[in-house]
């Protein structure tokens, strides 16, 4: 069936894919949000400092 190698081989896909699904997931669900409402909220801080000047 499987060999040694071949087994190590499969369980390192497997890891690989697994930590790069994880990633995508954690992206997805925090560091892109965090990064747009941090992005949206200093341009209204810049635009309501343009808007007093």
């Amino acid at each position: 069936m499987f060999e040694f190698d071949q087994y190590l081989g499969f369980l390192a896909f497997l890891s690989i894919l697994t930590l790069g699904f994880w990633l995508m997931i954690f992206l997805l669900i925090f560091v892109i949000p965090y990064w747009l409402f941090g992005s949206l909220m200093q341009y209204l801080k810049d635009r309501s400092q343009k808007n007093k000047s």
